[in-house]
């Protein structure tokens, strides 16, 4: 029997995505959500501090998302989503603030998080912890800043 989660803890409140992942229906989509202001409070960070804020995100990731599930003894319980927070920051690297590369940028994440395309899906079932809880969401970042890339750099 799993546990139940206290929002007055700060490392599960982070975990939660201060609170978004305790949405009754899409809890990651909410998560997702809540990146968008840390997103545009450090986009225009220049890039090696940009990337030093995402590593600390993602390192206190694995073990703030590894102590909630424990917590409440689920593997990767659906209102953990420091992971997606972390996923989209990925998603947004080098993007500039601006309505269309976020709302673009939360469509592609979500997408790809969503569905779970091989190599998701195999770290989905395979790696268990906060480095499991994490590392799906930032390969789903990865294949998604790809794409952003792609249609805003390459110019399709």
């Amino acid at each position: 029997m799993s546990g139940k989660f206290k929002i007055s803890d700060p490392v599960q409140f982070l975990a939660l995505g201060f609170g978004t992942g305790l949405a009754p229906k899409a809890p990651g989509t909410f998560g997702t959500l809540a990146a968008i202001p840390i997103f545009i409070l450090i986009a225009d960070l220049p890039l090696s501090q940009y990337l030093a804020v995402l590593s600390v995100m993602a390192l206190f990731g694995v073990h703030i998302c590894g102590y909630a599930a424990k917590a409440v003894g689920v593997k990767d319980h659906p209102a953990i989503v420091w992971d997606e927070i972390v996923g989209y920051m990925i998603t947004m690297i080098m993007m500039p603030i601006n309505a269309t590369t976020i709302i673009v940028g939360f469509l592609l994440f979500r997408f790809f998080d969503v569905l779970k395309p091989w190599p998701i899906s195999a770290v989905d079932k395979k790696l268990h912890s906060g480095l499991g809880i994490m590392l799906d969401d930032m390969i789903a970042g990865l294949m998604a800043f790809a794409v952003m890339q792609l249609i805003f750099n390459v110019n399709w």
